[in-house]
């Protein structure tokens, strides 16, 4: 009973992502009239990440956020938490514990803002980076089941990240760990 209900729940988590990447594709462009506090955005995702580290990492992990300005940021709250969110998850469930994870935003001297996890796991090698934003697109299949994603994280950041015009961005070194970043365009950040 317990392994059928794991698999219902992996099968409930797969769906759900299959449908926001469906809204995602079918759905208009986010406007930009609605203003998000950035600290806000990060508080929610830190507050989900430390109760995850919590749950599976023994020792939990260093998560902190960087010093940043403060930013507000305009489009789709929920697309933009689910995007943050699915960032520094990995960064979590990828990262072995008592590893240190940063995350922040930065302005750039050209006006964009970025959204940043930095992570000490255990990075990924150069072949593997153009393709991590495809569909169930993994880099190693043996670890899948063991950090419950679907495959699907990646994918949906990149399309919040363009719905929003802007881009997901990797930089990682084997045995050094991960940044991953979203830009967002200057007609969408705002220094509060």
């Amino acid at each position: 009973l317990e392994m059928m209900s794991q698999q219902a729940q992996r099968m409930q988590t797969l769906v759900s992502d299959l449908l926001t990447l469906s809204r995602l594709e079918g759905s208009p462009v986010p406007g930009t009239s609605d203003w998000i506090d950035g600290e806000e955005l990060i508080g929610h995702v830190l507050q989900e990440s430390m109760g995850l580290s919590q749950a599976i990492a023994k020792p939990p992990h260093d998560i902190r956020r960087l010093p940043g300005p403060a930013l507000l940021v305009s489009g789709a709250k929920s697309e933009l938490l689910s995007a943050m969110s699915n960032l520094l998850s990995n960064a979590v469930r990828y990262t072995p514990g008592g590893g240190k994870i940063e995350t922040g935003w930065r302005l750039r001297q050209d006006g964009w803002g970025e959204y940043f996890v930095r992570d000490t796991g255990p990075g990924i090698a150069a072949e593997h980076i153009p393709r991590l934003t495809e569909r169930f697109y993994r880099v190693d299949r043996s670890r899948s089941r063991e950090t419950g994603g679907t495959g699907l994280g990646l994918a949906i950041v990149k399309h919040v990240a363009q719905r929003h015009g802007g881009q997901m961005h990797v930089e990682s070194t084997v045995g050094q760990g991960s940044t991953f970043t979203i830009t967002l365009p200057p007609s969408r950040v705002l220094v509060a």
